[in-house]
């Protein structure tokens, strides 16, 4: 007998949700339904393509081959289906993105709107991490970074720069007083990051006339939670304009020492895999995000 797509799906959503039972759910599909898909399919191919203890599902050597076969078949039938809604003038289906939660926030989440007014078949998944992930074990189509890119795996695609400030609150100006020179830095609180050191490279000169690295007295992994500290009172900080947009132009938080910070700029790449075929959904949300970006800088 001929394995069937639903067959198919059933093993390949058990494989990565690494259970029966999270498999079902995600399927919107009984317990015993993926289990008997399971089974039928490997009574089809007579053979073993799971084992089965009570913690855990393994791949055997024959179940690791078929999943990759299994990735392909339905790779191609999702191109299939959507190459005939591009035909329709109606792209569809999902669409996964990564960013970091600062630039989720701020950047992609108030255009969400728009873009489903315009895609509606487009269905979203928003994930965020401050960390860059792997996008194939994350299954993520495509992921917006901000910085330097070093993971010669992925294509890059440029969206646009923003420019970073070094700011504080009013409040924390007031009662600690404004720095004027680098050297008044050190009798102030400085907050950083604590797993990213190269956003801890602050536009201002050092002896050297080179970037000025700060040791943060506050640190925290969140650019998020950065400037939620600095909003609180609690120290100065230095991020990109992206995130800061709205909390400057109310005057929450305000420039320091701007006659002496340097250019400098974040650049912003959507990234994917160099060998994966651009879906319509990916270009048409690259180019939804490259043109509205400008006015989210």
């Amino acid at each position: 007998m001929k394995t069937t797509l639903e067959e198919h799906l059933v093993f390949k959503t058990v494989v990565e949700t690494g259970s029966i039972t999270a498999a079902a759910d995600q399927l919107g599909q009984t317990v015993s339904g993926v289990s008997r898909a399971l089974s039928r399919l490997e009574q089809k191919l007579d053979t073993t393509l799971l084992r089965r203890t009570t913690r855990r599902l393994e791949l055997t050597d024959e179940g690791r081959h078929f999943l990759a076969q299994v990735r392909a078949i339905l790779a191609s039938v999702d191109e299939a289906e959507e190459q005939l809604a591009i035909r329709r003038q109606r792209p569809a289906g999902r669409l996964r993105v990564n960013a970091a939660p600062s630039f989720m926030c701020h950047v992609i989440v108030p255009l969400v709107g728009h873009f489903r007014e315009q895609y509606p078949g487009i269905t979203l998944e928003l994930d965020t991490n401050d960390r860059f992930i792997d996008l194939l074990e994350q299954r993520t189509d495509v992921a917006i970074r901000i910085g330097e890119l070093r993971d010669s795996t992925l294509h890059a695609r440029p969206l646009g720069q923003s420019r970073v400030s070094i700011l504080a609150s009013p409040d924390y100006l007031l009662r600690q007083g404004t720095p004027l020179t680098v050297a008044d830095l050190q009798k102030h609180t400085l907050i950083g990051f604590s797993q990213l050191d190269h956003l801890n490279q602050w536009p201002l000169p050092n002896e050297r006339g080179a970037m000025l690295a700060v040791s943060p007295h506050i640190s925290a992994s969140s650019g998020m939670t950065i400037q939620a500290l600095a909003l609180a009172g609690e120290g100065i900080v230095c991020l990109a304009d992206y995130m800061t947009r709205s909390a400057r132009e109310q005057g929450l938080l305000v420039p320091v020492m701007e006659d002496q910070v340097q250019d400098a700029f974040q650049i912003i790449n959507a990234v994917y895999y160099r060998n994966t075929q651009l879906s319509l959904r990916i270009t048409l949300f690259l180019d939804f995000i490259a043109k509205h970006l400008k006015e989210r800088l």
